[in-house]
């Protein structure tokens, strides 16, 4: 223990708190390094680890339907302190895994917090490491949102600079929801009733659509409407694309069925945000509107005429490596084989692909440490595919979430999709277990 140096990690986020956990719980030393609580990102209020400040969901948990689910499920093999945390923070969402924001972010906190190889420091860190910094490992975890001084250091060293726009959806009291005006069930029967659905017919959607895009935006500084991230779209943005747009996407009704059994013409699906259910977020309604307009423009769907806005949506400006030029497929610095980077700014896209960029890099850094052969995950798994593009040549190199299309096809062609899916993800979990089975985790 006395001869192996403690390992720097910058930044408490998923993937900072998910790197400093594995290598700790491996008897690896770490000293975490987070400028909060003395100094908050523009999106960030609470002092603990692993803040969520988008979404409060983690996707699908189905993985042999959805590749993040799929992810999760490598990721629980090997042992993610994320998936643990949102085991116990889960609140009821169908087929989504949902966490209680801040039990998730309390629980990830405690456990860094009682680890006893595990220091904390609250600074700011304004400037990589020197190349050799007397043998230590780092690894950079500060996410999207790094600090200005830190991220001019990265930017003048290896050409970072590269940014997308990022949003969050609002958030409602629950006992301020007119449930006159809703109806609770998940899309196609799936679940136990999770969603509050607010239906709206046709001549309230159009007229919702028509203010929407007559509302006042937020300014931001350099915007441009090429930097926007397809995955967290606005959903004024979106609805500019056409005017049937949201019904056929973020309000589309198929699936379910008011207390009649009928179809409404639109739907906005509300999900619980904490785990006593006082408290509900706008499903797919990322935006960028001034908070006032906000209000008065949600509160046209009948179900919000008199809601209680607790939080409201807000737009960031998220920062990422040109990773392919950067970075090793072991997420190490080419040529600086002491230097990591993790998460989003590796060009993963997501909060579970931040954790689990997180979570291989101190996994490929332990085998580094411990002198054992490099763990090698190929593209039959989410987690290799993920290092494979983040890691190959790419000149349009852009974020990338976790999708089936970056896995390596099977050997035999099969045409229904759902039983493919469901046989890449057996050949994944099988490929995961043997990979992990090769040494303590």
């Amino acid at each position: 223990m006395k001869d192996i140096l403690p390992v720097r990690v910058v930044g408490g986020g998923l993937a900072g708190s998910e790197a400093a956990y594995f290598l700790a719980r491996n008897g690896i030393p770490v000293l975490l390094v987070d400028m909060k609580p003395a100094k908050f990102t523009p999106a960030h209020s609470s002092g603990d680890f692993a803040e969520l400040v988008c979404s409060n969901s983690l996707k699908s948990n189905d993985f042999r339907a959805n590749a993040c689910g799929l992810l999760k499920e490598e990721m629980r093999i090997l042992g993610s302190l994320t998936m643990e945390a949102a085991e116990r923070a889960a609140v009821p969402a169908g087929a989504a895994l949902a966490v209680d924001r801040e039990k998730f972010a309390a629980y990830v906190t405690e456990k860094l917090r009682s680890h006893p190889l595990i220091e904390i420091s609250s600074e700011e860190v304004t400037s990589l490491p020197d190349e050799e910094d007397g043998g230590r490992y780092t690894i950079i975890a500060t996410g999207p949102l790094t600090s200005d001084a830190l991220a001019a250091d990265i930017a003048q060293k290896f050409g970072g600079g590269l940014h997308f726009y990022d949003a969050s959806a609002p958030i409602v009291s629950a006992e301020s929801i007119d449930t006159a005006f809703a109806f609770t069930g998940d899309r196609y029967g799936k679940g136990t009733g999770d969603y509050i659905n607010c239906p709206l017919d046709r001549e309230t959607y159009y007229r919702f659509v028509d203010e929407l895009l007559g509302a006042e935006r937020a300014h931001l500084h350099d915007f441009e409407k090429g930097e926007i991230f397809e995955g967290c779209m606005p959903v004024e943005v979106m609805a500019a694309r056409g005017r049937d747009t949201l019904r056929f996407g973020t309000l589309k009704p198929v699936g379910l069925w008011d207390g009649e059994g009928k179809r409404p013409f639109a739907v906005l699906q509300l999900r619980r945000e904490d785990v006593p259910g006082t408290a509900y977020n706008l499903v797919g309604c990322q935006t960028n509107l001034k908070f006032p307009e906000q209000k008065r423009v949600f509160s046209m769907i009948p179900a919000l005429a008199h809601a209680e806005f607790l939080r409201y949506g807000v737009m960031h400006r998220n920062t990422y490596l040109h990773s392919p030029d950067v970075l090793n497929r072991d997420f190490s610095v080419k040529n600086k084989e002491r230097l990591c980077f993790a998460g989003q700014m590796t060009g993963v896209e997501g909060y579970v692909e931040s954790a689990a960029s997180g979570l291989l890099a101190a996994l490929h850094l332990s085998d580094k440490i411990f002198g054992r052969a490099t763990r090698v995950f190929d593209e039959r798994t989410v987690c290799g595919a993920l290092e494979t593009y983040i890691s190959t040549p790419n000149r349009d190199f852009q974020p990338m979430n976790a999708n089936f299309g970056i896995l390596a096809p099977l050997p035999e062609k099969i045409r229904d999709k759902r039983e493919r899916y469901a046989a890449l993800a057996d050949r994944a979990l099988e490929a995961v277990r043997k990979i992990a089975g090769g040494a303590a985790l």
